[in-house]
Order: C-alpha cells, then sequence, then structure tokens
C-alpha cells in the first residue's frame, strides 16, 4: 500500500508564554500538542502525502485533542490505540536563539504501552524519539521495524536523542536497528553520540548551516533558508516530513529502491525542498509545519 506510516508518541509540550501573570516566581505555560513522530505526521500530511499514525493515545483531554488533530489534518488513525495511562508531557525551554529544549514526564503513560499490528501494510514507516526509548513500546516497534524491512518497506529512523536516554544502552539499541534502516536522520550532536553508521542515506542537520547528505558514494550540501527565527520546535521533524514526502512522491511505489538511483542534482532538490519547509517551520511559533504549495512558494 502506498501509506507513510509514522510511529511513535503524540504528546503535550508545556512552552513558556509571554502571558503576564502578575506572580513574580511563576512560569507560565501553554499546552502544545507534540512529539517528534506527531510531528512528522502532520509535516508529510500537510506536504501533500498518504499519512498514518501509529501510536497509542490517552483517553484523558490531552489524548483526545492530539487525537482529533490527527484527524482534522486528515491522518489515518486507523492504527491509533487509546488508553486509560495519561499522557507524556514535555516541559519545553526556549533558549536566546530559538532552540529548544525539553524535560520529559514519561512514566506509565499511554505511548509506551502501544501494541503494534505486527501484518502493517506500508511502504514507507517512520521511527523515532522517545518511543523507542521506552519500554516495553520500544522492543515492540524494533520488532516491526525489523520486520517491515525484511518485506521490503523503506525504514527511515530518526533517533532525536533526548538527555534522559542518552545511554550507552540506547546507543546499543539503536545501532540494533541500523541493519534495516534505509534513511537515517541526525543532528550534529547525534553525529557524535551515535558514533560510525552504515546506512544507505544519512542527512545531518546543521541548523542556520543547512543539511548534509551522505550516501556511499555522495556527501551534498545544501545552505539553510534565512528567515527571521520565531522557534526551532519541529523543524527537525519538518525536514524528515519533507524527505518521506519527496520519497513517497519520486518512487513510484518503490522508494527503497530510489536511494541508490538518484543523481546529485536530484538529491539536492529534494534537500532544498526539506530546507525550506523547515525554514517556513521557524518562521512560526511552535511546530506548525507548511503545506507543499507554501513550499513551493517559497521556492519559486
Amino acid at each position: 500500500m502506498n501509506m507513510i506510516t509514522i510511529c511513535g508518541e503524540g504528546l503535550v509540550d508545556l512552552v513558556p508564554s509571554p502571558t503576564i501573570t502578575g506572580e513574580p516566581h511563576a512560569i507560565p505555560l501553554h499546552p502544545a500538542l507534540g512529539g517528534g513522530p506527531f510531528n512528522v505526521a502532520i509535516a508529510t500530511a500537510r506536504l501533500g502525502a498518504p499519512t498514518r499514525f501509529l501510536s497509542r493515545l490517552s483517553h484523558d483531554a490531552f489524548g483526545t485533542a492530539l487525537y482529533n488533530r490527527l484527524n482534522s489534518e486528515n491522518i489515518d488513525t486507523e492504527y491509533v490505540q487509546r488508553g486509560a495511562e495519561p499522557t507524556t508531557l514535555a516541559l519545553t525551554s526556549i533558549g536566546a536563539d530559538g532552540s529548544a529544549s525539553y524535560t520529559f514526564y514519561v512514566d506509565g503513560t499511554a505511548d509506551r504501552f502501544v501494541e503494534p499490528p505486527q501484518d502493517l501494510d506500508t511502504h514507507i514507516a517512520c521511527f523515532g524519539t522517545c518511543s523507542l526509548a521506552l519500554e516495553p513500546g520500544a522492543s515492540r516497534y524494533a520488532t516491526l521495524l525489523h520486520s517491515l524491512a525484511a518485506r521490503g518497506t523503506f525504514i527511515a529512523l530518526d533517533p532525536n536523542i533526548r538527555d534522559f536516554y542518552a545511554t550507552d544502552a540506547h546507543r546499543d539499541f539503536l545501532h540494533s536497528l541500523l541493519p534495516s534502516v534505509t534513511l537515517l536522520k541526525l543532528s550534529e550532536e547525534e553525529v557524535d553520540f551515535l558514533g560510525d553508521t552504515d546506512v544507505p542515506a544519512r542527512v545531518i542537520t546543521r541548523g542556520a548551516n543547512g543539511i548534509t547528505l551522505e550516501t556511499r558514494d555522495l556527501r551534498i550540501d545544501v545552505p539553510a533558508v534565512s528567515v527571521p527565527v520565531q522557534d526551532t520546535i519541529g523543524a527537525g521533524d519538518t525536514i524528515m516530513g519533507a524527505l518521506l514526502t519527496q520519497f513517497d512522491l519520486r518512487g513510484n511505489g518503490n522508494p527503497r529502491a530510489l536511494i541508490d538511483s538518484l543523481t546529485a542534482d536530484e538529491w539536492r532538490d529534494i534537500l532544498t525542498y526539506a530546507a525550506t519547509a523547515a525554514a517556513i517551520t521557524c518562521s512560526r511559533v511552535g511546530a506548525q509545519p507548511p503545506t507543499d504549495a507554501e513550499v513551493q512558494g517559497m521556492l519559486a
């Protein structure tokens, strides 16, 4: 089936608000729907690809808001399970340069108890972030990842390393996934964390310095697109969504085979599209990926 399936958590970011409360030591926060996989799903859908989300969401108010957002973005929710467990929360801090850092509250939350269907039919699947660090869901997703790869599915991996799982054990777990991975997306810091990798394509995001592609035959650098930055929340997720959308568009039903046939110019076009989409996200507050029309408009 020609479908991009995004596997992983949806959570709620508690984001600092500029609202003045009158309390001198208060930290005003407002909830924002997020999570790396959730943001990737919205990006792929807005950019025009058929998108499915595979996860477990709470029946609480936050989980219901996440579920309703997926449906409002025309994302297939057939494989979204629901449970009584609470929603994962991430306390977000924004730096002076717009960069975001996170503190997570994950004990007993819904997404870690996902039970993925092992007969999933999809031609592209994407995994990453907290969902690969929290058991028992992480091992279940790993089983699905390997099973899909064995059936010829294009596998994308975005580790999105956070402090609470930047461990040797998690590094070893990620390396156990790499033989089944087609596309690996990393930040510069994650390159240092993960060390040597051997995958068909590795995309490294460098913030204001752009994007780098490394394959077994090519290295291509594409500059970032200059915009006034509001914050960087969701920028990397937008890049992943844009890459997946481009592989879906260009892959003629077999995107995994496309990796080895792309020319340097074709890769440069794909990366420029992704960098442009990310720039639009950075120009907005919060993770608000653009539509394909908005990206095409900026490219023009």
